[in-house]
């Protein structure tokens, strides 16, 4: 029973099949484990301990099967994706008694698999942030150093699961929320194609660049979970009927042959030298491995941060409209007539980043500006979009950077939003081409991880998968562990 934080999903899997332990004993332990490291991490904005303890009963009760590898596997959930009767806030003061009636797809699948929310986890409002400085709850802390920023906006996500709070989490992704924060925690992070996991019940931000995907402490783990979460979903317009492989079956180690393409763009000015030195060694572990490295050439990503903010912030100001003060959510006291309940209630509700994108987007849309900005956006989208689809002619995958720099300092930057935007350079252009996108872990800058990004072509997470297994098995770097899980780094 000692210290079951510290087992990935398959060990854990292991230990409930042979009956060492049951699923109740472990949502207890993680109840437990969670109570004794939140004020720490401060990952989580809702517990949901009653619902999840039952629940494990039952799955005891039903019993679990090594057919099942999910089952009774506690899991976190990013405050952005609707729970029925579980408190759910986007981080937002706007949204502080929010209490669906329904659950997202993903909630839907996540039952099916047997696994067991046991709360919500922290996030920027919104989803418009990448360090977690902008949550209206706390402020989350990196698993590695409290004095750095966990990345975001899936920073609780990420930090839950580096600290050994939960075995596996979910994130939502829509310029790197899943990959940045997965690298500054030293975890792995998958986007997956955008239509492979359904939308619905995930608050939007940006319908044409959200996606929900998995973070958890190996590759192996990972592919399992976006296994269970994957799938074509008639409630959302844009979910694809692809077929859904079995993730998980081609890890074998075996890439000879494979061929990787490195961007020069990924590693040029902006990138952090013990970042470009890790990717570099990367480099030289892949061709170790029979794999064929070259440098290649993405002309039109350095125009992605500039596209994202654009199209993003337009989609959200769209998306937004409808936190109104009066159908659900908060409504501001201070209103004398119906203009003061719109009015007021968002001032009062929203955010300053998320007023900001706001007030952005809604500039990019108005008349004698929609040409000049959304339109000219939504064409050099095509071209960075263009650019991936002639790497991937030739190439199976591209590697570079999940991020220019490891973690910095809580409050560093919070004041400089551009700053912050360009943290996203990296990956932003894979979510404008709706392609999968992961980080793994990759080696250390001053003591904390650096992330390596790996794209792939569209719904062929598999090849991703088999490349970043191949990696993690050739290195430790998965091993490592932080203060807060015993390791001494």
């Amino acid at each position: 029973m000692e210290k079951l934080y510290d087992n990935s999903v398959a060990e854990l899997h292991n230990l409930l099949v042979s009956k060492e332990i049951t699923a109740v004993d472990l949502t207890k332990a993680t109840f437990d484990r969670i109570k004794e490291t939140e004020t720490d991490i401060d990952a989580f904005i809702t517990l949901n301990e009653e619902k999840a303890v039952n629940l494990a009963e039952a799955i005891d009760k039903k019993g679990i099967t090594e057919s099942n590898p999910l089952a009774g596997i506690p899991i976190g959930i990013k405050d952005n994706i609707v729970t029925k009767d579980i408190l759910t806030t986007a981080a937002s003061k706007i949204l502080n008694n929010f209490n669906p009636i329904y659950d997202a797809t993903v909630m839907d699948k996540v039952y099916q698999a047997d696994l067991i929310p046991v709360g919500k986890l922290n996030m920027d409002e919104f989803a418009m942030g990448g360090s977690t400085e902008n949550s209206y709850f706390k402020k989350t802390k990196n698993a590695w150093d409290y004095s750095k920023v966990p990345g975001g906006s899936s920073g609780g996500s990420a930090a839950a699961v580096a600290a050994g709070q939960v075995p596996v989490s979910l994130g939502s992704d829509t310029g790197g929320s899943i990959r940045q924060p997965a690298a500054f925690n030293g975890i792995v992070g998958m986007k997956p194609t955008y239509g492979r996991v359904s939308r619905y019940g995930l608050i939007a931000f940006s319908s044409s660049l959200d996606q929900i995907g998995p973070l958890t402490r190996t590759v192996e783990d990972n592919a399992l979970v976006l296994n269970a979460i994957s799938g074509f979903d008639p409630k959302d317009g844009t979910s694809a009927g692809n077929s859904v492989p079995d993730f998980a079956a081609g890890l074998t180690g075996d890439i000879k042959g494979m061929k990787i393409a490195l961007p020069k763009e990924y590693l040029g000015e902006g990138v952090a030298p013990d970042v470009r030195e890790a990717i570099l060694k990367a480099v030289e572990t892949f061709k170790s491995l029979g794999a064929t490295i070259e440098e290649v050439s993405l002309p039109h990503s350095k125009y992605g941060v500039a596209v994202y903010y654009i199209i993003a912030s337009s989609e959200a100001s769209s998306n937004l409209q409808r936190f109104d003060g009066i159908r659900y959510g908060y409504r501001s006291e201070n209103i004398q007539n119906l203009e003061d309940v719109y009015v007021n209630s968002r001032t009062e509700g929203f955010g300053i980043e998320v007023k900001r994108r706001i007030m952005l987007g809604t500039f990019s849309l108005s008349a004698g500006y929609y040409d000049a900005h959304f339109k000219k956006a939504g064409q050099v989208r095509t071209l960075i979009k263009q650019d991936f689809e002639k790497v991937f002619a030739e190439y199976d995958l591209i590697i570079g950077p999940s991020a220019p720099t490891a973690a910095y300092g809580i409050g560093e930057n919070i004041n400089d939003p551009i700053t912050m935007y360009m943290n996203d350079i990296l990956t932003i252009p894979v979510n404008l081409a709706g392609l999968p996108g992961m980080s793994i872990p990759a080696g250390f800058s001053e003591g904390l991880p650096v992330g390596l990004q790996i794209i792939g072509k569209a719904f062929d997470e598999a090849t991703m998968y088999k490349a970043a297994y191949a990696f993690e098995q050739a290195t430790d770097f998965h091993t490592k562990k932080p203060v807060i899980l015993g390791g001494n780094d």
